[in-house]
């Protein structure tokens, strides 16, 4: 049995004056302990959406429908008490924006012993050796003194490190990490995707990573799963996946990687076009508008989600009609 098994979710948020948006639309997918996924795509397609609505966490005008099953329980339908005892403990998260999720009234120490207290239930003191020796795990100088100052006394990559070490402070089951190196240097960086390797693979703690940083997910997940406009079009294990895509959006994001071979004056390859704002798709496939391979049968039809050979994608053309397609990445 899944650790987490995800079924057919959706995320609809209404408006005033105007039709709702569905920013998620039947998504599915099942996570095993010791596993990491990769949630791919370009901005707005839906990746944080889908993990915000597991943890109860959507806007107020936001409306989850689907299941998502954890240990037994549908998180979904979970009150507020019970989704508490849950999140920060048994699931954990590391949000994009560090700023904007640290609270800029409360020291660090206060923010991180108060979720060990809650729910590990020991002392001050003991929680705050941990909180410590979890700063000093994310590379945090001097964490001793650091851990009683405030937000605004650190620089962004500090404040997203901090987030990182609050994740990991009750060693959860699964770790969702919303672009967790995003604002960190290129060596830090390194030390934190090997401290979540380590995690996966010690303590067998189940990932979420969600990232635009192809590299990052080439080196860390185990599976993939490539969102566009709300809806999963394809998903394989990494190694398949990176070696051989089998949907144009995946081979366009992959391409639009630079290349050690490349030359010094090569052009920057790029998908053509803009991702379809939230409520503007149609009734055909979403990538239609900017697809190589579109047809006449893509742009009236939306593709359904199938299995092939090397796992599933959403897609009219067949796997080997866009094998042709350079690929930007080696593994």
């Amino acid at each position: 049995m899944a650790l987490l098994e995800v079924k057919r979710l959706g995320v609809r948020f209404a408006r005033h004056g105007g039709a709702p948006v569905d920013a998620v639309q039947d998504v599915s997918f099942s996570l095993d302990s010791g596993r990491t996924l990769g949630i791919v795509g370009e901005s707005g397609s839906g990746k944080s959406q889908t993990v915000m609505a597991l943890l109860g966490l959507s806007a107020s005008n936001g409306a989850v429908s689907g299941e998502a099953s954890f240990r037994g329980q549908n998180l979904l339908n979970l009150n507020a008490r019970d989704l508490n005892r849950i999140r920060g403990d048994r699931i954990a998260m590391i949000f994009q924006d560090p700023m904007t999720s640290l609270n800029p009234f409360l020291t660090i120490e206060r923010q991180m012993t108060e979720a060990l207290q809650l729910h590990r239930k020991i002392s001050r003191r003991k929680a705050r050796a941990l909180a410590i020796e979890a700063l000093e795990r994310v590379r945090i100088p001097d964490a001793a003194r650091r851990i009683g100052m405030y937000p605004h006394e650190f620089s962004g990559g500090m404040r997203q490190r901090v987030m990182i070490a609050m994740a990991l402070l009750c060693e959860p089951d699964i770790l969702i990490a919303d672009e967790p190196t995003t604002a960190l240097d290129v060596t830090v960086q390194a030390q934190i995707i090997e401290l979540l390797r380590e995690l996966n693979r010690e303590r067998g703690t189940a990932i979420i990573l969600i990232t635009h940083d192809m590299g990052v997910v080439a080196g860390l997940c185990d599976d993939v799963m490539v969102m566009y406009a709300g809806r999963t079009v394809e998903h394989a294990g990494a190694y398949e996946l990176f070696k051989t895509p089998s949907h144009p959006y995946t081979a366009g994001l992959l391409n639009a990687l630079p290349r050690l071979t490349d030359e010094g004056d090569a052009p920057l390859r790029t998908i053509p076009g803009n991702p379809p704002l939230p409520g503007a798709v149609g009734s055909g496939c979403a990538f239609a508008p900017r697809c190589p391979h579109a047809g006449d049968v893509c742009r009236a039809e939306r593709p359904v989600l199938l299995a092939f050979e090397r796992g599933l994608r959403a897609c009219h053309k067949t796997a080997a009609e866009i094998e042709g397609l350079p690929v930007g990445v080696q593994t």
